[in-house]
């Protein structure tokens, strides 16, 4: 009879606190592991693409307006910084997991729609995807800071304790949670390496 009625008082503490019937942010040790190696895989295959290349080479513009495997370089270390940024500015609001109606995309659509060159998301919508300035003064500083924050972001998702899946946040790709956000930090660095393999394949890229 104690054990009966111990149980609605903890049914009851529940309902007055507001956690019955709800779902936990917390992710999981799968999430964990596959959002880590995706954070390791972009990294190596950043560094690789660079790798060994001549001062000539990593200038090299195949038009006046287009980047420069330098530029790609700069663009992709700072991203990471600007995305971070809006990673915690997110996690400091509010959880509201009503939103997560609001969710399209599964994980793995989040990080194909990110890794795919042609998809441009909708401009109008969190510019924190967009007009990422840089200010570095050399190659070996943007890697350096790229290598630095890459490897601070690997530590955070392998103990974070934040609810990454009730905070929901709008983007170009439309309303995705935090641990999502995460996803797109980890494979925006994939559209780039493919724009430096671009260059590289230039008819007039130095050998």
């Amino acid at each position: 009879m104690r054990r009966k009625k111990t149980g609605y008082i903890l049914l009851g503490l529940l309902v007055i606190t507001g956690l019955a019937g709800t779902t936990s942010g917390s992710i999981s040790g799968k999430e964990r592991k596959s959002a880590v190696g995706l954070m390791k895989n972009t990294r190596t295959d950043v560094l690789k693409s660079i790798k060994d290349l001549s001062a000539t080479q990593v200038n090299f513009k195949t038009t006046g307006e287009q980047w420069s495997v330098k530029e790609c370089v700069y663009h992709i270390a700072a991203s990471e910084n600007k995305m971070w940024q809006w990673l915690e500015a997110s996690l400091k609001q509010p959880a509201n997991p009503e939103k997560r109606a609001e969710i399209k995309l599964t994980d793995e659509e989040v990080i194909n729609l990110m890794q795919e060159r042609a998809y441009k998301g909708e401009t109008n919508e969190s510019p924190e995807f967009l007009h990422v300035t840089f200010n570095y003064k050399s190659l070996e500083e943007a890697i350096a800071d790229f290598k630095q924050k890459r490897a601070e972001h690997i530590e955070y998702i392998k103990s974070t304790t934040e609810d990454l899946r009730n905070h929901v946040v709008q983007t170009p790709l439309g309303w995705i949670d935090c641990y999502q956000l995460y996803l797109v930090i980890a494979s925006h660095a994939n559209r780039h390496i493919q724009q430096i393999r671009e260059i590289k394949q230039d008819f007039a890229y130095p050998k």
